[in-house]
């Protein structure tokens, strides 16, 4: 993909559903009794990894594009599937679905591309352990592929080293099956998708701080899901818009759960005209139509509780600081090395390459903003985050841009580049 600094952005955009949420509405729905409808449902890579996982488990999955119709098989209904469940690029579908996997009364190979197989999984892992679970790592590095063999689990409390929605949702949905209640302690909150979506479907579970509890389920009932628009997709038109002279842009539909919106927060901090119309919408998530005009923007810092919020935005946040006056201080987001690349060197070393004055630190990056960006060759790493950041980068930078292996935006935003080019002022 070959990108040109552009005169201004206008217009009205809806970016596709939130892909936290459409990954849980196809678990959920599969192990309900009963029919889930889900509207707004992310057709990309990842939440369609999901599908498949659980189609090949014996669960009729209809995918009609605008709606998704799931047969939910009940809580003990799942099948043995007859070879490896690929979760692709997915680490939301290898981290949940392992929860589920380790109660099942049947064992499975669960693997996925060459990024899935580098990523992290020794924190699912430890905690299902303590449960009763027997995962193993086929390689015995921590890392997919896994072997899972079903047994049944104790409750327990656990402590999480990290502030991690994936760890936290793997715990939530093995404790449906143990044989009391389990509970886990997080470092900071993470997104709260599972919690609402566990509670809209009839699991008996509790919030108390950083600590969230479940209750063993006897059933799931099904439910229609309506999937808000992807907090994590608007942001590189938030972004844009802020940094690009001459731009109004308004984002339909964007889903702003309190756990999520971080992003808002540091535009805010940053001195963005941004304007939220919050929505009443499904009563489940909260959703807003999010407006943002040319911005003139002041560097800030990033920490804290608040990274947990935006740690899928840090990437886009890292532009956005490129083009505002005095220094930008991102820390705590030690998480950002075990994304789909290491995300801190990766936005570093290509922002270095485009002429922004930007330093790695161990856990984050300190970003010396007003510099003018020009041009170059950037290596996406096959990384979604990664390619539209610098999309973003490249409307607002002289010359041209060429991002490599810039396909890989199919992950979670299939048609991003055409919905960019829409807003394009000719």
């Amino acid at each position: 993909m070959i990108l040109k600094k552009v005169k201004g952005l206008s217009g009205e955009i809806t970016v596709p559903g939130d892909k936290s949420i459409s990954h849980r509405s196809i678990m959920l729905g599969s192990l309900a009794k009963g029919t889930t409808e889900v509207t707004g449902f992310l057709q990309g890579a990842d939440c369609l990894s999901t599908i498949a996982c659980f189609s090949k488990m014996g669960v009729c999955i209809e995918n009609k594009n605008d709606v998704v119709l799931i047969k939910g098989q009940g809580l003990h209904g799942l099948k043995k599937p007859d070879d490896t469940l690929d979760v692709g690029n997915s680490g939301t579908t290898t981290r949940l679905m392992s929860g589920i996997l380790a109660a099942q009364n049947f064992a499975c190979r669960v693997n996925g591309d060459a990024s899935i197989q580098k990523r992290p999984m020794k924190r699912i892992m430890t905690p299902l352990e303590m449960m009763g679970a027997d995962i193993k790592s086929e390689l015995e590095n921590g890392c997919a592929p896994l072997l899972i063999n079903g047994r049944k689990l104790k409750g327990i409390h656990y402590d999480s080293p990290v502030a991690s929605a994936q760890v936290k949702s793997a715990i939530l949905f093995a404790g449906l099956y143990a044989d009391e209640e389990t509970s886990v302690t997080e470092p900071a909150v993470s997104r709260n998708h599972t919690e609402l979506m566990f509670d809209a479907y009839g699991v008996d579970i509790k919030v108390e701080g950083k600590t969230v509890t479940v209750k063993p389920a006897d059933e799931l009932f099904a439910r229609k899901v309506e999937v808000p628009g992807d907090i994590s997709s608007a942001t590189y038109f938030i972004v844009a818009a802020a940094i690009t002279p001459n731009s109004c842009v308004t984002v339909k539909n964007v889903g702003v759960n309190p756990t999520r919106d971080g992003i808002i927060k540091v535009c805010e901090m940053m001195g963005a005209d941004i304007k939220v119309e919050v929505k009443s919408g499904d009563v489940v998530e909260p959703t807003a139509d999010i407006t943002v005009k040319t911005s003139n923007l002041k560097g800030c810092v990033v920490g804290g509780d608040i990274v947990p919020t935006l740690i899928d935005e840090i990437p886009a946040i890292a532009i956005l600081a490129c083009f505002a006056q005095g220094d930008t201080v991102i820390k705590d987001a030690q998480e950002l090395k075990v994304k789909e690349s290491n995300r801190i060197d990766v936005m570093v070393n290509n922002l270095k390459a485009m002429g922004a004055d930007i330093e790695a630190t161990d856990d984050g990056m300190i970003i010396h903003g007003g510099k003018t960006l020009h041009g170059a060759v950037i290596d996406s790493r096959l990384d979604h985050r990664v390619a539209m950041s610098f999309a973003v980068a490249a409307l607002n930078a002289d010359g041209e841009t060429e991002i490599t292996g810039s396909e890989c935006v199919e992950i979670s935003y299939p048609g991003f580049y055409e919905d960019i080019n829409k807003l394009i002022l000719k």
